[in-house]
């Protein structure tokens, strides 16, 4: 059981329902989408096994594990995650939405890009749907959407600076259609990873 990992590091959750939470970053390498915004390099990693990567994850004393990309669910699969979760761990996955979750996940983060209507037949229920947004963009509808405790909007933002027209127009489109809610990345608003 090996994955690409592109990096590993800890740190608290910056952005959506998890926000503050001490968690363990893991970030796989390869994506299936070209997002123009995205800021996040996922094209190379190292070959490491399972076992390796729990020698790595072992010393940050937490118990949060977040599988993350590019897109994870590229290489991330039900025996990996079955086999970090005898090892204690609780898991959260942020996916695109363009692939079926692995059996084992305790938290879904799904962030579609495209698509919309297709997420739902493949993740019937989220813990949170979070749209990345600048001004002028759509707001989703909500109705052809998976399932979610929590739907939120985040300002997209221009590498570690916040754009304060993307945030103003979110914060609009909240007042104007609850139950969406604002996530803004706070890592990178305090300067952490």
């Amino acid at each position: 059981m090996n994955l690409i990992v592109n990096e590993i590091f800890y740190s608290l959750q910056g952005e959506g329902g998890r926000t503050g939470q001490a968690s363990i970053f893991i970030r796989l390498a390869k994506c299936n989408l070209d997002c123009r915004f995205c800021d996040t390099d996922f094209e190379s990693g190292r070959d490491m096994t399972v076992d390796e990567i729990l020698d790595e994850i072992r010393g940050f004393g937490c118990k949060w594990l977040v599988w993350t990309g590019g897109e994870p669910t590229l290489l991330l699969n039900d025996e990996i995650v079955a086999f970090f979760k005898q090892k204690g761990y609780q898991q959260a996955i942020e996916t695109n939405g363009t692939r079926r979750i692995p059996i084992g996940i305790d938290y879904i983060a799904c962030s579609p890009k495209q698509n919309f209507e297709k997420v739902r037949a493949l993740i019937p229920y989220a813990d949170e749907l979070r749209f990345p947004m600048q001004k002028g963009s759509p707001l989703p509808d909500a109705a052809i959407l998976p399932e979610a405790a929590h739907y939120f909007l985040s300002p997209i933002f221009n590498e570690n600076r916040a754009i304060p027209e993307n945030i103003d127009y979110c914060v609009e489109l909240v007042k104007n259609n609850p139950p969406w809610a604002l996530s803004l990345q706070i890592h990178k608003l305090i300067g952490i990873r």
